[in-house]
């Protein structure tokens, strides 16, 4: 079914559960009812009433009358419910209220819902009273003596009897999410029912529906209305793996996405089967984002890592395919230097030993082998964010700090920067690592390092699995010269908590393994699904790639009234000039214009007039180098 062209749609929409998130009546019942001891049981019988209308199991006038017949209502109860309305608007309403308003002249209110709570809520959307039509609350000085039982829409098939008797020019759409809404189509008055899913979705509504929408953008998409989205948010899906903070989750429903959540990470093959007609991924460190995945991604458009590192995606394939990737650099810097610090105390009194041995039923009082780190040197190699918070960390416990990096990094405190590994690995009694998953850095302590090291210096990693050699480590402290381990990263672990762990380390003395849990604190977790969720957003939302690491960097400012064109292309010459060349044989204003490249790619965002034909974006998708073209607003 092909939409209507603008212009031409007159959309008829129910009040209860689609404009407000709750039934007007019941919420009012609650109010009402407020002191009444009985309160919970009477909301519970008139909520049952109230699905049984929307089912169609009663006629309106029946659900009317009962529930009314069980609640004293005054008008200050009525002025309360007004207020919580207005706080209940639906989430996409709120959202979409400009677009609402904007589309106001061609929407009309048809409800069984009474007049006194669903006019005020209308004028805030723009809805004028004369397009408004609901029952009418009889009254006896300031209290409710009953309805206006004469007013069609009090009685059975009174919505389509309301609808027909407003000769409404064009198409004329039925919107809500009652069994009462698809009459309107059945019996003549609407050319068309939309079940309006937002807040409830009742299975035999949605039977009866031509189309679902599950936002008010989408219905404004579905009829290419004025202000509606390129492509409405409720028709997007948002696939967060690996147990992602329940706030990102959150954030993007309240966004208006359909989210889904899996506890554990997926293999390839998985991950193939599970990409499809998604558009935001959202993973953690095991998920592997592949060359394979992005080829089966038919609608991704960016990828959150909710963690530090991005080597589990293919960042080159991720750019080709024309898909941008987000990760959080900064969120659990706390978190992974707080756990560093913890094992560096424990190894220095090798707590992992005298630990198993009281799990075993033994007693070993020591101070052998035992020593304070204060005074002692910790050897830092990799200075980021992680690498200098641990220097000032560890300095503010009397430690010497001495620190390797390929860059040039401002020491922290009295930090001092080494010449190379060799020479902080000779000095130090303790290195702890903190460099990037970058392949040159696989095993950069192997054996040659470890040997390097002083006699019973211990060894922390928390970076990335494959920079150490973990054979030659356990060798190492097998044979006394390394003098203990903490090892949280490794170069293969497991998908889920089902699945074993297998290292060479187990067993050995004064090691302490821990499963990739450098972030994994309630702060930290939290933190990272909040910044890495307002990226994705950010970036369907405006364009934006500010933080993107495979994408060249743009960070577009709003621009009202106008159209926006994001187009990502190959880095060849010509592309602008193409680009423009199409605007300009549309007679297309260019009201802004940014453009940023990198070695492969180049991101052009591009403001025009709002008017233009359907034809733009064709011709825009066959410039030459085009890799995907998105259209915003």
């Amino acid at each position: 079914m092909k939409p209507a062209p603008d212009g031409t749609v007159q959309l008829v929409f129910d009040f209860d559960s689609t404009i407000v998130a709750v039934e007007g009546l019941d919420e009012l019942a609650r109010l009402a009812l407020a002191d009444d001891p009985a309160r919970d049981r009477t909301v519970e019988a008139i909520e049952a009433i109230t699905r049984d209308g929307m089912s169609g199991a009663i006629g309106i006038d029946e659900s009317l009358s009962r529930r009314l017949a069980m609640l004293v209502i005054e008008r200050r109860h009525v002025d309360s419910v007004v207020r919580l309305l207005r706080r209940r608007l639906s989430p996409s309403f709120r959202r979409h209220l400009k677009a609402v308003r904007r589309n106001a002249a061609r929407i009309h209110v048809v409800s069984s819902g009474f007049r006194e709570y669903v006019e005020p809520v209308c004028r805030d959307l723009g809805i004028p009273a004369s397009q408004v039509h609901c029952n009418d609350l009889q009254w006896k000085g300031r209290r409710v003596a009953g309805f206006d039982r004469s007013n069609p829409l009090a009685r059975p098939g009174g919505k389509a009897r309301v609808v027909r008797g407003l000769r409404l020019p064009g198409r004329v759409v039925a919107v809500g999410d009652g069994i009462t809404d698809a009459e309107i189509r059945d019996d003549g008055a609407a050319a068309e029912f939309v079940a309006y899913c937002e807040n409830v979705e009742r299975e035999q509504v949605v039977a009866r529906a031509d189309r679902v929408a599950r936002s008010v953008d989408e219905v404004l998409w579905l009829y290419r209305l004025p202000g509606s989205p390129s492509f409405p948010k409720s028709r997007m899906t948002a696939l967060l793996c690996e147990n992602v903070h329940p706030d990102a989750a959150r954030l993007l429903r309240d966004e208006g996405y359909r989210v889904e959540t899996l506890s554990d990470a997926l293999g390839e093959d998985e991950l193939v089967r599970a990409v499809k007609a998604v558009s935001i991924l959202g993973i953690r460190s095991k998920s592997r984002v592949t060359p394979r995945v992005l080829g089966a991604a038919d609608r991704l458009l960016a990828v959150g890592c909710f963690c530090i590192g991005t080597e589990q995606v293919d960042l080159a394939a991720a750019a080709a395919h024309g898909v941008a990737v987000f990760n959080a650099p900064y969120s659990n810097t706390r978190s992974v230097v707080e756990l560093a610090i913890g094992e560096l105390v424990m190894l220095m009194r090798r707590v992992p030993d005298a630990s198993r041995l009281l799990h075993d039923g033994g007693w070993r009082k020591s101070a052998a082998g035992c020593a304070e780190v204060r005074g002692k040197v910790l050897g830092i190699v990799g200075y980021g964010h992680i690498g200098s918070q641990l220097s000032t960390l560890a300095e503010a416990m009397g430690m010497q700090v001495i620190y390797h990096d390929l860059e040039e990094r401002l020491a922290l405190g009295n930090a001092r920067k080494c010449r190379s590994l060799a020479e902080l690995l000779a000095k130090s009694d303790a290195v702890s690592l903190h460099v990037d998953g970058r392949a040159s850095n696989r095993h950069l302590m192997g054996e040659r390092e470890l040997r390097r090291m002083r006699p019973g210096a211990v060894l922390l990693n928390l970076s990335r699995g494959h920079v150490v050699d973990l054979d030659a480590l356990a060798a190492s402290i097998r044979a006394g010269h390394v003098g203990g381990a903490a090892v949280d990263v490794f170069p293969e672990e497991p998908l889920s908590n089902r699945d074993p762990f297998d290292c060479p380390l187990r067993g050995l003395p004064n090691v302490l393994l821990t499963p990739h849990v450098g972030g994994s604190t309630a702060e930290a977790q939290q933190a990272i699904g909040a910044f890495v969720a307002a990226r994705l957003v950010e970036f369907v939302n405006t364009g934006s790639t500010g933080g993107c690491v495979n994408l060249p960097a743009i960070a577009p400012p709003p621009v009202p009234r106008a159209h926006r064109f994001l187009h990502l292309h190959r880095n060849q010459p010509g592309v602008l000039a193409a680009v423009n060349a199409v605007l300009a044989r549309h007679r297309l204003n260019i009201l802004g214009q940014a453009l940023r490249t990198d070695d492969a790619i180049g991101y052009l965002v591009t403001d025009v007039d709002r008017r233009y034909p359907a034809s733009v974006v064709d011709e825009l998708k066959t410039v030459s180098g085009t890799v995907r073209l998105r259209v915003l607003y």
